[in-house]
């Protein structure tokens, strides 16, 4: 049988000298009975065409929470976006009609989130689901469409995909239920792939392999790539630039092998100090003390004050704002220099 492929029609986007995103000051809070959670406080970063940036943080830093507003999916109420600006290819997102920013979401913008089990439908085969993409954005026909899911699943590596096309969710492994958010993700050939924790749950073989993998769809798509991730390990050959969160704010930014190499931030510094090295066999494992803010009851000054070893009054009197400190590399910290001569 004889399948026709119905080409993609040109996007109405394109990009601006090759940026694809712009956030710009993005504010995102909580309305909740004890107050107001301000989980993003003024957040700015781009993303140009065939780039990749990993968004680095602990738990509750506000990674997510970012792609969301990005995406267009935070529940509002209880979150409100009282300031910012998200510009794909020069439009603002958050001033857009809804129906017009619905039909982003996919062809233009799309996400892998992080439990690919929650994310998929139980009752649903995994083939239908990825179909589903096309009847309803290209107007296939169900077998048309399911073919298509056929060739995505082939793309991702699941094997003997025409014969577990119409299998379900459980019925995969974990590894292979990534593959599956993978194919949807990149099924309408969007410009920009946000990967929400993409390896989580999984063990570090096939962490490399979906890392792997989605490096080579993006080079395939040139597509511009968000990897959000509190892992730093799957980070180093995949991204080209690094931005580091704290407490909704972005605290550190810079190409990913001076950041690395010589981190600007001292909570950049404790992230890699706490991975586990070779030549450190038999030692203790560095640790950053304490936990992060509460998010309704943030110190003043320096968020990260109360955990940071270089903290002195000026930290705990004046929040440190991201200046540039190296050419291409910025910081928030009134103590950058100590901190990369260290």
């Amino acid at each position: 049988m004889t399948t026709t492929t119905q080409a993609p029609s040109p996007s109405a986007y394109q990009p601006i000298d090759g940026r694809l995103l712009d956030v710009e000051n993005l504010h995102v809070h909580f309305h909740t009975a004890d107050g107001v959670a301000k989980a993003i406080n003024g957040v700015s970063f781009h993303l140009d065409q065939g780039e990749s940036l990993a968004i680095l943080g602990e738990s509750g830093s506000g990674k997510s929470v970012t792609a969301q507003a990005i995406m267009g999916i935070l529940d509002m109420p209880p979150a409100r976006i009282p300031e910012g600006v998200i510009r794909y290819c020069g439009q603002d997102l958050l001033t857009m009609p809804e129906e017009q920013r619905r039909k982003t979401r996919g062809p233009e913008i799309s996400m892998i989130f992080q439990d690919a089990l929650s994310s998929l439908n139980p009752v649903f085969p995994v083939g239908w689901q990825i179909a589903e993409m096309f009847r309803e954005h290209r107007g296939m026909n169900k077998s048309d469409a399911l073919a298509q899911a056929v060739r995505l699943m082939e793309r991702v590596q699941i094997p003997a995909a025409k014969q577990r096309v119409k299998a379900y969710p459980h019925q995969f492994s974990g590894g292979m239920r990534q593959r599956i958010m993978i194919a949807m993700a990149i099924a309408l050939d969007p410009a920009i792939l946000i990967a929400d924790e993409p390896t989580t749950a999984l063990d570090v073989t096939v962490q490399a392999q979906i890392m792997s993998l989605l490096q080579e769809l993006q080079a395939e798509r040139h597509m511009g790539l968000i990897l959000i991730t509190h892992d730093l390990g799957v980070v180093a050959d995949v991204a080209d630039r690094i931005a580091v969160m704290y407490a909704g704010r972005l605290i550190e930014t810079s190409d990913v092998y001076s950041g690395y190499a010589n981190p600007a931030h001292p909570y950049t510094k404790g992230l890699l100090d706490s991975l586990p090295r070779l030549d450190q066999k038999g030692q203790d494992l560095a640790s950053i003390p304490g936990l992060p803010p509460n998010l309704l009851k943030m110190p003043t000054g320096c968020a990260f004050n109360p955990r940071c070893p270089l903290a002195r009054d000026l930290c705990r009197e004046q929040r440190p704002e991201l200046v540039e400190v190296r050419p291409g590399r910025f910081s928030a910290c009134h103590f950058t220099e100590e901190v990369l001569h260290a």
